[in-house]
């Protein structure tokens, strides 16, 4: 009895952790619903993600010394939780779909030699589709993820990621 009284509280809280959004003009579909988290996207700065050192690591895949972070605790609090952050767009690769987003245009981004790692961070959009143009300004929302390991990726990455209403 105490296994069904448990299920159907949970139940009941699944049920009401969704609240009407819109109304769509989707036939068949009256209402779109969204998940009820709790959590609003934390507005991040890019001082923010200065909370990082970095020190250089031999990568012999690569034959390469390259700079390994050191994530501070402001910026660890931020993995895995969505943010909002506001840069600069730096196509990488159209076609593929791959976007940084930088503190700086990119005649002074970080790939120029004009700033540090911390201030580019990985784009991986929800959709693909939209093409952006090189020093599009746009804020993005979108789940962090830290990276010390990969050599492919950026240290960081907002994953997930889409145009905020601005």
């Amino acid at each position: 009895m105490k296994s069904l009284v448990a299920a159907l509280v949970l139940f009941s809280v699944v049920l009401t952790g969704f609240i009407k959004s819109e109304q769509t003009s989707e036939p068949g579909n009256k209402f779109r619903y969204r998940a009820l988290t709790g959590n609003n996207p934390v507005k991040i700065s890019w001082e923010t993600l200065r909370d990082v050192t970095f020190k250089k690591k031999w990568y012999p895949e690569e034959s390469v010394y390259m700079l390994y972070p050191t994530f501070g605790p402001n910026v660890n609090k931020l993995n895995g939780k969505e943010v909002l952050l506001t840069g600069y767009i730096l196509p990488i690769d159209v076609e593929s779909n791959l976007y940084a987003l930088s503190a700086f245009p990119f005649s002074a981004c970080f790939f120029c030699g004009g700033a540090g790692p911390e201030s580019v961070v990985g784009l991986k959009f929800k959709k693909n589709g939209r093409k952006f143009k090189t020093d599009e300004r746009h804020t993005l929302r979108g789940m962090m993820k830290l990276n010390a390991d990969n050599i492919y990726e950026l240290n960081y990455n907002i994953e997930g990621a889409e145009i905020a209403e601005e």
